[in-house]
């Protein structure tokens, strides 16, 4: 079963219910569902799936999408808590059956397989694919360049045994090879379908193995199953070629840097002091690392890290995770205070004031401003319904953020009273404001979001002054160093001026910065005659503010970038990568 998007009273979960209830009176060795349970990942329609599936009285497995990952009440960890891993071993008979998560996680992108997944799919095969077993892959994603590190995990699948591939997200039955019609692999992989194929005909997927072939049938709730594929039970295959990845070229007048290499994967922008550089990683460890890329301390926190630790001064750092706010020593990574969560995880960037006298932190349902010495609570604004994601704008006492209940909100910052909500008439969440730091520019504020439009609104009064769909913009945003730009890279792979003193929409120019297709949520940063982009597939690029010429585009990885962030103490750029890697690029 894949894609069964339950949400509670919908014709999915009533289906499901009548779906869970067929398979019990037939003899089957495992039922596996394959990703997409939910619609939003909340923690009501998780319990509400998890409780239908547990009537199911065969051997059960269970993985998930990303509809589970990208939007999720607990960052993540609720799926966790309920079915105990996100991914799965098992063995019937001579088969292994092997399944690991896809992403994106919190925030659009592409797929990606995580570092430890990649680890733990190599040392499980390594110890359960001997003597003549047989492997079958399950993944929500298929073996195609929706995932940004297919490369890497279809290498390590043909290492071993495996006689096929199972995916879903498509929503619609598929047979191709590994890594698409070009690639030159015969190890055959299969979209199967979703409870709801769209014309009333809800249903699942059945697949028969015997020692010689492969079958795959479609089954309608309530008719006969029907063969839709068949292929021969091979263990060895000719290996998928995919494109060679870009070489790393460095411009003149600049250098990179690695800094680090992580064992798990990184999803969370980079803070600074001084001396070291900040991060959260998937497996829940809270890191320092010197910036020559030294390790420093580790915090285990017990889930994935999502929002950037903050240096609080005097040696201090602010760590958010899941359940609290961990105030570190900076040196030695002793826990100081433990600052517990109201409601849900801390997913949102946070940052100083202005004048190092406020922390500021988004959460769940909620913005927080705490003291830097102690994270202390000051205030507390409640009035949200869903998370925030992305860092606020402060600009002298106006506080400005979105959040994922498709609102735009001001706040007096001195003691976080309303000053105005803007929403753009939308009532999906997807298409609001959620995870774009806005930019606050005189007098207006100016944001993008997945609804495609730049909006300006009265910093005043919260009044729309005007919106901007010419091109397809989302949520990477930025500005100039003076405050008289904004920068937004669009859907097109573009990085769009706008005149941020204008009273209406004034384009000032646009150049194509070669990226194609992109979705990254990655801030813009201009520095030093410099604009900064990050993509969703490891790129970097560099425009020169002076002819707005784009010189440079920086292959750091294969992974989407976190975010582009400037070291306050040197000035130089630094940067995390989802695969795991921070780099620096120095202007020299």
């Amino acid at each position: 079963m894949s894609d069964i998007h339950v949400t509670p009273g919908n014709q999915c979960d009533s289906a499901l219910r009548v779906a869970v209830e067929e398979i019990n009176q037939v003899d089957y060795d495992m039922v596996i569902v394959d990703g997409d349970l939910t619609n939003e990942g909340s923690d009501e329609q998780l319990k509400n799936v998890k409780n239908i599936l547990d009537g199911i009285r065969h051997p059960l497995v269970v993985l998930p999408g990303n509809h589970e990952n990208n939007w999720s009440q607990s960052a993540t960890k609720t799926f966790v808590d309920l079915w105990g891993n996100d991914r799965f071993v098992a063995t019937v008979d001579s088969l292994v059956l092997i399944g690991i998560n896809c992403g994106p996680y919190m925030k659009m992108g592409d797929g990606h397989i995580k570092q430890e997944d990649l680890h733990w799919l190599r040392t499980t095969l390594d110890r359960l694919a001997t003597g003549g077993k047989r492997v079958v892959s399950f993944n929500h994603y298929p073996l195609l360049s929706d995932l940004d590190n297919v490369a890497d995990y279809v290498g390590l699948l043909e290492e071993y045994p495996v006689i096929a591939h199972v995916n879903g997200h498509y929503h619609r039955w598929n047979n191709y090879p590994t890594g698409g019609a070009d690639s030159g692999s015969d190890l055959q992989c299969v979209t199967v379908r979703a409870l709801d194929l769209g014309h009333g005909d809800f249903g699942y997927s059945i697949m028969e193995i015997d020692p010689e072939w492969l079958h795959f049938y479609n089954k309608e709730l309530g008719k006969p199953a029907k063969p839709m594929y068949a292929f021969a039970n091979r263990a060895e295959h000719k290996k998928a070629k995919f494109p060679e990845r870009e070489a790393l070229a460095v411009p003149a007048g600049f250098k990179v840097t690695k800094v680090w290499a992580d064992s798990a994967s990184i999803f969370t922008r980079l803070g600074f002091d001084r001396d070291n550089v900040y991060f959260g990683n998937s497996v829940g460890q809270a890191r320092s690392v010197s910036k020559d890329g030294k390790q420093g301390w580790t915090i285990p926190t017990g889930a994935s890290i999502f929002s950037r630790p903050v240096a609080l001064g005097k040696g201090r750092v602010a760590v958010p995770v899941h359940d609290a706010i961990l105030i570190v020593d900076a040196k030695s990574g002793k826990i100081i205070r433990r600052q517990a969560s109201k409601e849900g995880p801390y997913v949102a960037d946070g940052m100083l004031t202005p004048d190092g006298k406020g922390y500021i932190q988004g959460a769940y349902k909620r913005i927080e401003r705490r003291r830097p010495t102690d994270g202390k609570l000051v205030w507390s604004y409640d009035s949200i319904f869903n998370y925030c994601q992305a860092a606020p704008a402060i600009d002298g006492n106006d506080l400005v953020f979105g959040a994922w209940d498709t609102n735009l909100r001001c706040l007096d910052l001195r003691n976080g009273r309303l000053k105005w909500v803007w929403n753009n008439g939308k009532s999906a969440n997807m298409l609001g404001p959620g995870n774009v730091v806005p930019v606050i520019a005189d007098d207006k504020v100016i944001i993008v979001a997945p609804d495609r439009f730049m909006t300006a609104i009265d910093r005043e009064s919260g009044r729309q002054l005007w919106r901007d769909n010419s091109h397809r913009y989302r949520e990477s945003l930025g500005h100039s160093e003076d405050g008289k730009t904004v920068y937004a890279k669009t859907m097109d792979g573009e990085l769009v001026a706008v005149d941020a003193t204008s009273p209406d929409f004034k384009e000032l120019w646009t150049v194509d910065l070669g990226l194609g297709y992109e979705h990254a949520p990655c801030v813009i940063a201009e520095h030093d005659g410099y604009i900064y982009t990050g993509s969703r597939r490891g790129l970097v690029t560099i425009t020169r503010v002076a002819d707005h010429k784009h010189i440079a585009t920086l292959a750091l990885g294969s992974s989407e970038i976190n975010g582009i962030d400037v070291d306050p103490t040197s000035g130089d750029i630094y940067v995390s990568l989802i695969e795991g890697t921070i780099y620096r690029i120095e202007s020299i």
